[in-house]
């Protein structure tokens, strides 16, 4: 079982993700899903968050309560969520709009220009699909296929090619980011290698 947040301030689409994210599991990867969601005291600019819970089997409890993985699309978001995440979890923010702050808290973070690739590709209100694109890349959750699936009936079907082209975006770019990170590795490797390789010959010359 996973449980994932989307936060983020009302008007970005939050709640959308948390919709798209769910129907695409539940309809077409044969998962559970269920999905919550919370504004502030005013829904557009406040801090807002949607909450999925995804099992292979059927969901007992539907809320969240130390999500696995939490998406940050906006400062305030991060900072109000953020100590929910679970130890070990995963992070995911806009890197153009949180700025991260020093923590011992080991969890793994990605991040994504997502509001300035949505402006690139004609209008910042795709940023939720180009967020919603990378975070399948990078955690795997879901199938694009069943993502864009899910699409119509939940965005504007005049709008559904340019939302579509956002979600590519942001998965096209996750899939980068799991490459060179997978890179980064292998190139790290001989060098460990290496180090044990003289730590044995100073042991056996010792």
């Amino acid at each position: 079982m996973n449980e994932i947040r989307f936060s983020g301030f009302g008007g970005q689409g939050i709640i959308r993700q948390g919709l798209i994210l769910g129907k695409a599991l539940s309809l077409y990867d044969n998962k559970f899903a269920t999905m919550t969601q919370s504004f502030g005291p005013e829904a557009r600019g406040s801090a807002c968050s949607s909450q999925v819970v995804v099992s292979d089997e059927r969901v007992l409890y539907p809320y969240v309560t130390k999500p696995e993985i939490l998406v940050a699309m906006s400062q305030e978001a991060y900072e109000k969520y953020e100590p929910e995440l679970r130890e070990g979890g995963t992070l995911i923010i806009d890197s153009d709009l949180v700025r991260l702050k020093p923590s011992k808290r080991k969890i793994k973070i990605y991040s994504i220009p997502s509001t300035r690739f949505a402006e690139e590709i004609g209008n910042r209100i795709y940023a939720n699909l180009v967020m919603l694109g990378f975070f399948a890349a990078v955690t795997k959750i879901v199938s694009p296929e069943a993502i864009k699936k899910a699409l119509p009936g939940l965005v504007p079907s005049r709008y559904l090619d340019m939302n579509i082209k956002a979600f590519d975006r942001g998965f096209n770019y996750g899939l980068e980011v799991l490459e060179k990170e997978a890179q980064s590795k292998v190139e790290k490797e001989p060098k460990a290698e290496k180090k044990t390789a003289k730590a044995k010959n100073e042991g056996m010359e010792k």
